[in-house]
């Protein structure tokens, strides 16, 4: 008889004790309902300080489906999704973060569309419960502007939330970039994609791990990871400075023909500031390629494993595990 098909759950987790027992309880019960699937959930420690690990440990001597892989440090949270793919073992992964934000209980549609031969179910939020209206405006701005940008169709009002088919993670793998926005990567390597619609919910308990400056960086790392414009718009700006200039040489020649003199400074430290402001805003939007070109050249991990624990990681063993997952074992030790 043909083995069940396997889900992975990869759940990154940074200081959620407050929610991990409800999660979790919630989680399995819609695993356990996917009577046609065995699942697997992968939780990412990604250097919590605040007691998460041990409750993530408890709950793996508890229930043999449960892997924890405890990062060195924090990494980020994209940094965490990828060392959950790369230790996950299903034909299909779904990710998810632990603050409840995202239902579990869309997970079975995502399933039901994957069944259906889409290799990619990603979530689309319709509703955002709990998020202010400056949050809600710059992040609706923030995806249309982004997809006005790059050349790849990523999804609008579309998260991390989402089922990949394992071809689908597999050259995820291969992609080993440092500054990683990994929905703009999934959208890159193609395959069959699909949204599901679903609400989200206010966040269960804890504090939001994404504050305006990581949002800023974040926003920034899908812009410079998928589009060249900004470089190009260096290029316009100096081009609009120099009409300008041009266009004040003429006229300074018009009042001299004419006989008319401007006496200050104003007009000089107008003209100053402006080519000024123009400069340093090209060499900024440089600066950030350069910088991200320098993260790239040192050739560091994406990530480092401090332990993976859990009853069903041992059953992996070299000969078969891939890569990643052999590094990750190599890496850790084994709960």
């Amino acid at each position: 008889m043909d083995r069940k098909k396997l889900l992975s759950i990869i759940v990154p987790v940074y200081n959620e004790c407050e929610v991990i027992r409800t999660f979790y309880d919630r989680v399995k019960k819609v695993g356990d309902a996917l009577a046609s699937l065995d699942y697997e959930v992968i939780f990412v420690d990604d250097g919590s300080c605040d007691g998460s690990y041990p409750i993530l440990t408890k709950l793996a001597d508890e229930d043999s489906k449960i892997v924890v892989v405890k990062l060195s440090r924090n990494f980020g949270h994209q940094m965490a999704i990828t060392a959950g793919m790369d230790a996950a073992r299903g034909d299909a992964v779904v990710i998810i973060d632990a603050d409840l934000q995202d239902p579990p209980e869309v997970i079975p549609e995502f399933v039901d569309k994957w069944r259906q031969g889409y290799d990619v179910v990603y979530g689309v939020r319709e509703k955002r419960e709990g998020e202010g209206r400056l949050k809600l405006l710059t992040a609706s701005a923030y995806y249309r502007v982004l997809r006005m940008l790059t050349r790849i169709d990523i999804p609008i009002d579309a998260g991390d939330f989402r089922l990949m088919a394992r071809r689908v993670v597999e050259q995820l793998k291969r992609l080993t970039e440092k500054e990683r926005f990994v929905r703009g990567l999934v959208s890159w390597v193609g395959f069959r994609q699909m949204g599901v619609v679903y609400r989200r919910d206010r966040r269960y308990g804890g504090e939001t791990k994404y504050p305006y400056g990581k949002m800023i960086k974040f926003a920034l790392d899908g812009i410079t990871s998928f589009s060249t414009i900004p470089l190009r718009l260096s290029t316009w700006l100096g081009y609009l400075s120099s009409t300008f200039a041009f266009l004040y040489a003429c006229s300074v020649f018009v009042q001299k023909a004419l006989g008319y003199t401007v006496q200050g400074w104003a007009t000089i430290m107008v003209g100053v500031l402006f080519l000024g402001g123009v400069q340093l805003i090209c060499l900024g939007i440089i600066g950030e390629y350069i910088g991200r070109i320098y993260e790239e050249s040192k050739r560091r991990p994406l990530y480092i494993v401090e332990n993976v624990y859990g009853q069903t990681w041992t059953a992996i063993s070299a000969a078969t595990a891939s890569e990643p997952a052999r590094q990750l074992s190599n890496n850790g030790k084994n709960g």
